[in-house]
């Protein structure tokens, strides 16, 4: 064994940790004590580059607009989804093959390969969509056995095999097949290898997620692999969303710098992850009294994706926490929200994540260059799960390893590009949740899909019934959202469409997994062979509002046309989503039944009411008639006194 390349070494990680730190399968695992554990511990492996490896304040909602590089090469735009604490990681949607067949993978710059579990997999969880099946792509080829890989027992075709720290793994078998990034990605499809799972364990077989989407430098990484075909530059960036809002951006190739953006030199010798060059840690505008080389411990600062805290060396964890706390003075300090881990926590700031800086110092990161660059509140703290308005340190000790490891909560609402052509990683405050709507409008539009890559969900409405109004590309990160209204058009007549209207709404809440009681009808219109709807979708139970990781997961499946219908109702396109704020009025039209049925109680019981009143009214003026003097009249029996 070449202990050179295959040593790993240990450090801290969260509780929320996704699998991503590969090892090789010829890696040694050093397991954890037993005693004293500590939930925060990750085990990053470092070794010596594969031989054939490439080596070349709070969230500003800005409206500057991020340009399209000047290079010649398209990128992919693609959007994340999920929540960095909430899931414990961001995905991105990739399909493989010809048909496309899609996948949720776990965006993780600490990978080097991509995989999906396989139609053959004997030991594969379940996960959010079906596994990948070979036989029905006509461009999969397998991945013959080449020098260049590892082979199975019959030397037929290529494999791989990934342990990760966790004690989880993935194997399988090496395809070769056309990938596509999504409707909204200028760069066409591109044929790239990937991993065929045949067999996961631990966290990878219980994962809501497909796999993973390996972007750390290797053979096997997707952006190697289309940087190498010439169809990108070597950069790629990611955004994620803020504190309670998740989702974000992702962009494969290169785009041109804003003005502003800090950068920091990355080595791409030092190790196959990647490194910044971190010199001083300042809290509330005073610099932590460390040694720059404190941050340059074994590998040094290590950038990573798939982390979801950070971890400092011993002493610089010590200054970092002291210094915090000297700045909490109206604060309270509590427990954190499990009494099995010394969490650092404070009660006292509030439930707007916009204020925080009001109760909270800013943390500066200061580079090499002596560039700076500002971390708010949101980028170290995460909310207490049980005390309305607490707050927990997400920065962590390493363990005593000297290593500084920096995950996704430090780059929140942090636009972050990795230039690995020019061997540096910039920063840039803004706004993720509304980057995507950005890349969008200050970019050309993307080409229209081809027919084989959409297949039955386009539509051609006609001009009369084209919906109108504003299109609403995004949801502000701190607004409530108290419905979502979007437009369905199918080519068929409403006369065949009204009795499935019911199975419909049950097939739309089940793809945009609410409960079917959130969808309801708004109004229709036909004209020839196609029909127009507007459906509205409510929160659920008696809630005002949508939580915002809710409701960008809704309309992101509404954008990207990810909502299936079966083949019955022909071809159709959803269209024109809306984002509203509550109303009063929205519980009326949400309860409308209910409204017209109690209106109709009432007018009967009011009918019954006044009925009852006339007939005694009639009944009292008989008994009670006037008679005219000389009248006769029966006689009275006198009762006894």
């Amino acid at each position: 064994m070449d202990w050179s390349t295959t040593l790993a070494i240990l450090i801290s990680v969260a509780i929320f940790h996704p699998p991503h730190l590969a090892f090789s399968s010829t890696t040694f695992i050093l397991r954890p004590p037993s005693n004293n554990s500590n939930r925060h511990t990750m085990f990053l492996p470092l070794s010596l580059s594969p031989p054939n490896t490439s080596l070349s304040p709070s969230a500003v909602k800005s409206r500057r607009h991020l340009q399209i590089s000047d290079s010649p090469q398209p990128n992919a735009r693609m959007p994340l989804h999920d929540d960095l604490l909430r899931n414990g990681y961001y995905t991105t949607r990739l399909l493989i093959g010809s048909p496309p067949q899609k996948f949720a993978l776990i965006v993780d710059t600490g990978s080097t390969v991509t995989y999906v579990p396989c139609s053959t997999c004997e030991q594969c969880g379940k996960h959010q969509d079906p596994r990948f099946q070979p036989e029905l792509s006509s461009t999969y080829k397998p991945v013959k056995c080449n020098i260049d890989c590892q082979c199975d027992s019959d030397r037929v075709q290529c494999v791989y095999e990934r342990q990760y720290a966790e004690m989880s793994s993935s194997s399988g078998v090496l395809g070769n097949d056309v990938i596509s990034f999504g409707d909204q990605s200028e760069l066409t499809p591109q044929r790239a290898n990937f991993g065929c799972e045949n067999l996961e364990t631990g966290d990878l077989y219980s994962q809501h997620a497909d796999g993973i989407m390996g972007l750390g430098r290797g053979d096997l990484s997707i952006v190697d692999q289309l940087v190498d075909k010439g169809v990108i530059s070597d950069s790629f960036s990611l955004c994620y969303g803020g504190m309670d809002v998740g989702g974000g951006a992702m962009v494969l190739g290169g785009i041109s710098a804003p003005a502003d953006m800090v950068f920091t030199h990355s080595n791409p010798v030092r190790s196959p992850y990647y490194n910044i060059e971190l010199r001083e840690l300042h809290v509330a505008g005073k610099r932590l009294s460390l040694s720059p080389g404190v941050f340059d411990g074994k590998h040094g600062s290590v950038l990573d994706s798939g982390t979801t805290y950070a971890y400092l060396p011993e002493a610089a964890f010590s200054a970092f926490k002291e210094a915090i706390l000297k700045e909490l003075h109206s604060l309270k300090q509590i427990h954190g929200p499990d009494p099995n881990y010394n969490d650092i926590c404070f009660s006292g700031a509030g439930s707007d994540v916009a204020e925080l800086s009001k109760a909270f110092p800013t943390v500066d990161m200061v580079f090499e260059n002596n560039q700076k660059f500002s971390l708010s509140p949101e980028n170290y703290l995460f909310r207490h799960s049980k005390v309305r308005g607490a707050y927990c340190l997400g920065v962590f000790q390493n363990g005593k390893d000297p290593t500084t490891l920096l995950g996704g909560i430090v780059v929140r609402n942090t636009f972050v590009t990795y230039d690995r052509e020019h061997e540096k990683i910039g920063f840039w405050k803004t706004n993720c949740s509304e980057l995507w709507e950005r890349l969008n409008v200050t970019g050309a539009p993307p080409p229209e899909p081809s027919a084989e890559n959409r297949p039955n969900s386009t539509t051609v409405v006609p001009p009369a019934m084209a919906p109108t109004g504003p299109s609403h590309n995004i949801i502000p990160g701190e607004q409530k959202v108290g419905r979502i209204t979007f437009y369905l058009s199918v080519n068929v007549t409403y006369s065949k469409l009204k009795p499935y209207m019911k199975e419909l709404a049950q097939i739309m809440a089940k793809e945009l997994e609410i409960n079917v009681s959130q969808v309801q009808l708004i109004n229709f219109k036909s004209e020839g062979n196609n029909s127009l709807t507007r459906w509205a979708i409510f929160p659920a139970g008696s809630a005002s509002y949508f939580s915002n990781a809710t409701a960008m997961g809704i309309v992101s499946k509404l954008s990207e046309q990810r909502v299936s219908l079966p083949k019955t109702f022909g071809s159709y396109q959803f269209s024109r989503w809306s984002a509203e704020p509550p109303t009063k009025w929205m519980w009326l039209q949400r309860h409308n039944i209910v409204v017209v049925v109690a209106i109709i109680v009432t007018l009967a019981l009011s009918l019954l009411a006044f009925a009852t009143w006339f007939i005694w009214r009639r009944r009292q003026q008989t008994v009670n008639a006037y008679k005219p003097v000389g009248a006769v009249v029966p006689e009275q029996e006198l009762q006894p006194l």
